[in-house]
Protein backbone atom coordinates (compact mmCIF):
# COMPACT_ATOMS: atom_id res chain seq x y z
CA UNK A 1 0.00 0.00 0.00
CA UNK A 2 1.69 3.35 -1.07
CA UNK A 3 2.22 6.14 1.87
CA UNK A 4 -0.98 8.33 -0.20
CA UNK A 5 -3.27 5.25 0.12
CA UNK A 6 -2.33 4.87 3.97
CA UNK A 7 -3.49 8.51 4.64
CA UNK A 8 -5.92 9.69 2.37
CA UNK A 9 -7.66 6.46 0.96
CA UNK A 10 -7.58 4.64 -2.19
CA UNK A 11 -8.97 7.75 -5.19
CA UNK A 12 -8.11 7.60 -8.87
CA UNK A 13 -6.75 10.83 -8.64
CA UNK A 14 -4.60 10.17 -5.89
CA UNK A 15 -3.42 6.75 -7.82
CA UNK A 16 -2.58 8.95 -11.02
CA UNK A 17 -0.92 11.38 -9.20
CA UNK A 18 1.68 9.36 -7.51
CA UNK A 19 1.59 7.38 -10.64
CA UNK A 20 2.84 10.82 -12.42
CA UNK A 21 5.41 11.40 -9.25
CA UNK A 22 6.69 7.98 -9.76
CA UNK A 23 7.37 8.84 -12.92
CA UNK A 24 8.55 12.28 -12.44
CA UNK A 25 11.20 13.46 -15.62
CA UNK A 26 9.06 11.42 -18.57
CA UNK A 27 6.33 11.76 -21.24
CA UNK A 28 3.37 9.63 -20.15
CA UNK A 29 0.36 9.13 -22.52
CA UNK A 30 -3.46 8.55 -21.15
CA UNK A 31 -3.04 4.92 -22.68
CA UNK A 32 0.05 4.60 -20.31
CA UNK A 33 -0.98 6.04 -17.36
CA UNK A 34 -4.08 3.84 -17.73
CA UNK A 35 -2.30 1.25 -18.28
CA UNK A 36 0.32 1.41 -15.40
CA UNK A 37 -2.52 2.19 -13.27
CA UNK A 38 -5.18 0.06 -13.94
CA UNK A 39 -8.22 2.75 -14.31
CA UNK A 40 -10.15 2.95 -17.46
CA UNK A 41 -9.42 5.80 -20.22
CA UNK A 42 -12.33 7.53 -19.26
CA UNK A 43 -11.36 7.75 -15.26
CA UNK A 44 -7.63 8.94 -15.90
CA UNK A 45 -8.97 11.73 -18.80
CA UNK A 46 -11.22 12.76 -15.53
CA UNK A 47 -8.78 12.99 -12.79
CA UNK A 48 -6.01 14.55 -14.74
CA UNK A 49 -8.68 17.91 -15.12
CA UNK A 50 -8.21 19.44 -11.83
CA UNK A 51 -4.62 18.47 -11.81
CA UNK A 52 -4.25 20.29 -15.24
CA UNK A 53 -6.34 23.32 -13.86
CA UNK A 54 -3.99 23.64 -10.78
CA UNK A 55 -0.60 23.54 -13.00
CA UNK A 56 0.31 20.45 -10.83
CA UNK A 57 0.66 18.50 -14.86
CA UNK A 58 1.40 19.70 -17.91
CA UNK A 59 -0.26 18.72 -21.36
CA UNK A 60 1.16 18.85 -24.41
CA UNK A 61 -0.63 17.64 -27.96
CA UNK A 62 1.07 16.08 -30.11
CA UNK A 63 -0.63 16.20 -33.74
CA UNK A 64 -4.47 16.22 -33.52
CA UNK A 65 -5.83 13.36 -30.92
CA UNK A 66 -2.78 12.07 -29.13
CA UNK A 67 -1.99 14.25 -25.47
CA UNK A 68 1.06 13.53 -23.13
CA UNK A 69 1.38 14.70 -19.91
CA UNK A 70 3.97 15.44 -17.46
CA UNK A 71 4.32 16.31 -13.91
CA UNK A 72 5.27 20.25 -13.63
CA UNK A 73 8.23 20.34 -11.46
CA UNK A 74 8.51 23.95 -11.56
CA UNK A 75 5.38 24.96 -9.96
CA UNK A 76 5.62 25.69 -6.27
CA UNK A 77 2.64 23.36 -5.22
CA UNK A 78 3.97 20.51 -7.16
CA UNK A 79 7.40 20.57 -5.34
CA UNK A 80 5.92 20.41 -1.84
CA UNK A 81 3.71 18.00 -3.32
CA UNK A 82 6.65 15.93 -4.37
CA UNK A 83 8.53 16.48 -0.91
CA UNK A 84 5.82 15.52 1.33
CA UNK A 85 5.02 12.01 -1.17
CA UNK A 86 9.12 11.43 -0.45
CA UNK A 87 8.52 12.19 2.91
CA UNK A 88 5.78 9.71 3.59
CA UNK A 89 7.42 6.91 2.20
CA UNK A 90 10.20 7.36 4.31
CA UNK A 91 8.31 7.48 7.23
CA UNK A 92 5.23 4.88 6.31
CA UNK A 93 7.03 2.96 3.49
CA UNK A 94 5.93 2.08 0.31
Amino acid sequence: MSPLEKLFGKTAQMTVLEYLMKNKGEINYLSGIAQGTGLYHSSVARVLEPLLENNIVIEKKIGKQMRSFTLNEEHKATQVLMKFYDEMKKELGD
